[in-house]
């Protein structure tokens, strides 16, 4: 169910006319009662997931949508798997479910490589919260910019000899770096940014969920992520700040220890630890956001796969990864499966048997087997714009 382009009146012309289209989900190939010309895009909308619901969701191909609904505490669910799979189209769909399900919901990209704004037919760009329109709670989404925020942080750096750095750096509840690194170049540095700063970036917008009231409002946080390499060093990120700042920690108060003994011959007094206290107060909001990542009450990471033997292996290993991480995960959403076609297609007949093969697979496969099985089918539409999500929602998200 990857693709991005749909409106509402879409819904209403007729399907191409192509071999492919018979095994694809098609209002040409399901039996159903017309719908008069002149209809609203509402009613397109409805009469078309009725069509589809025949065929679209095969036997114990649940997603149990009400269990994800039900919870009165606030929810992030994150989705993410291997490029080119559909995550976008999945977590955007979500996120507009739960909106319409009364939830005032965000959805976040923190794929460096954004088509966020393409799923909602709608600029999301600017790294700001940007309201949905067409959703029955309200709906915000963010594609964090990292590029901006090197930008930012490159201009701000030049202000006054750049004695803006920290301010900046705090606003992303990142200053107490700027204690640690203030004889570095930041600028250059910026300029050949280091791994994993996209990660970092993404993170400091977790904290801010948590802790700022700006977000408040949102009882479901939806993330969709990078490809599996990135994800996994985001997942990972909190873990690795934790163990480095506790080492600088235990660095400095050796060398506090012997710089004290030596001050306290002259009778100096000994400054205030402000650095070491921000450093501390630093690696608190790292454990914080672990723990929120490993909180199987509040956080689901959604597993989105194709059925093809490379993406169902990959898969697997992100699976086996999110578990040594210690990351809830529950759900696996097969996308784009061809649904049984009643015509003499050779090519469509030989990738559905490639497909089943990959399908036969999961149920073999020790980290996926036991996970919560969502077959989502290819359809004929593009998923783009909210009338296409909404279609989309009600086909994947089931109760």
């Amino acid at each position: 169910m990857r693709s991005k382009g749909v409106t509402a009146a879409t819904y209403g012309q007729s399907p191409p006319s192509a071999e492919i289209g018979d095994v694809a989900v098609s209002s040409a190939s399901i039996r159903s009662p017309p719908v008069a010309r002149g209809s609203s895009p509402r009613l397109l909308y409805e009469s078309r997931v009725s069509e589809m619901r025949s065929v679209a969701t095969p036997a114990g191909s649940v997603a149990d949508f009400d269990e994800m609904l039900t919870s009165t505490k606030r929810k992030y669910y994150m989705l993410g798997g291997k490029g080119g799979v559909g995550k976008t189209s999945c977590a955007a769909s979500l996120a507009v479910k739960f909106a319409n399900n009364g939830h005032p919901t965000l959805v976040v990209s923190t794929d460096p490589a954004h088509s966020l704004s393409d799923s909602f037919a709608q600029d999301l760009t600017g790294g700001t919260l940007i309201p949905v329109n067409g959703v029955d709670s309200p709906l915000f989404a963010l594609e964090i910019n990292p590029d901006k925020s090197r930008e930012e942080f490159r201009s701000t750096s030049q202000k006054t000899g750049g004695t803006g750095v920290k301010d900046f750096m705090d606003s992303m509840g990142l200053g107490m770096l700027a204690d640690q690194l203030g004889e570095l170049k930041l600028g250059e540095l910026l300029d050949t940014p280091p791994p994993g700063l996209d990660e970092a970036i993404a993170i400091s917008k977790v904290m801010q969920f948590l802790e700022s009231q700006e977000y408040s409002m949102f009882s479901r946080i939806v993330f969709d992520t990078a490809p599996t390499g990135h994800t996994l060093r985001l997942l990972s990120l909190p873990d690795f700040l934790d163990a480095s700042i506790g080492k600088i920690l235990k660095l400095k108060k050796k060398i506090t220890s012997a710089t004290s003994a030596i001050k306290s011959v002259f009778g100096q007094e000994e400054p205030r630890e402000d650095a070491s206290d921000k450093l501390e107060q630093l690696r608190e909001r790292m454990i914080k956001v672990r723990e929120l990542f490993r909180d199987t009450e509040s956080t689901e990471f959604v597993i989105v796969t194709i059925p093809t033997v490379m993406a169902i292996n990959e898969s697997s290993r992100l699976s086996a990864s999110l578990k040594k991480e210690s990351v809830p995960v529950k759900r696996l959403i097969v996308n784009q499966v061809l649904p049984p076609s009643a015509s003499d297609c050779k090519f469509c007949a030989m990738k559905r048997k490639d497909q089943m093969r990959a399908l036969e697979m999961i149920q073999s496969d020790p980290e996926l087997r036991n996970l919560k099985l969502i077959q989502a089918p290819l359809v004929d539409v593009e998923i783009r714009g909210v009338p296409a999500l909404r279609f989309m929602s009600e086909i994947v998200w089931k109760s």
